[in-house]
């Protein structure tokens, strides 16, 4: 029998308290309340809000060169499926079309994630997935009425967040001595309080 799938979006990313150096990325069921909190690393967060931001780096990152092979090779990114959890890591599918061929590939969901961004193709999870893993936020809605997912859209914050996940990369790559990936995060930086002059 076929399982429900449900469709997800990102609503933000923040650190992780969880895990240092690591990032929360929070999903939201499109059509929904359900949210689902994943841990991702810098590098993917860096990534995902990027995308979200509408910022382009001056040289094809990761995700960017992977996107464009695809597209090169006459495929399209169709969608990604969470399809399992274990011990709190997720498992995911990418889905691509390549003429008639529908072909599934195995994926970091974070990576599934950024690729799906940058294609503007839809996350879906499974039911069942969703509702156990789902965060309980009933014991903290304010109420007034304003609930989490509202707090955790505040522009002004979420603006300030992406600065410091993008800032903290650029210090990661100057204490490796890794000057060419420095380089290009601080010019997305750059780019980006430009796009945000309030900041």
């Amino acid at each position: 029998m076929s399982r429900a799938k449900v469709e997800l979006q990102v609503v933000n990313i923040s650190s992780s308290q969880i895990q240092a150096g690591a990032y929360a990325m929070l999903l939201t069921e499109k059509e929904g309340d359900r949210q689902l909190p994943i841990i991702i690393g810098g590098f993917e967060a860096q990534a995902i809000i990027m995308e979200l931001k509408g910022i382009t780096p001056p040289r094809p990152l990761t995700h960017e060169l992977f996107a464009s092979v695809i597209d090169v090779l006459g495929a399209e990114i169709l969608r990604v499926l969470i399809y399992q959890v274990d011990n709190g890591v997720y498992y995911s599918y990418l889905y691509l079309k390549s003429g008639n061929k529908i072909i599934r590939i195995d994926s970091r969901t974070s990576d599934a994630i950024a690729l799906a961004l940058r294609a503007n193709a839809p996350i879906f999870i499974y039911e069942d997935l969703l509702e156990a893993e789902k965060l309980n936020l009933k014991a903290e809605t304010p109420a007034d009425g304003n609930n989490e997912k509202q707090d955790l859209k505040n522009e002004p914050a979420h603006r300030m967040q992406s600065i410091e996940i993008m800032q903290s990369a650029l210090d990661k790559a100057i204490a490796t001595e890794d000057y060419e990936q420095a380089a290009v995060l601080r010019d997305m930086i750059n780019n980006y309080k430009h796009l945000n002059p309030t900041e």
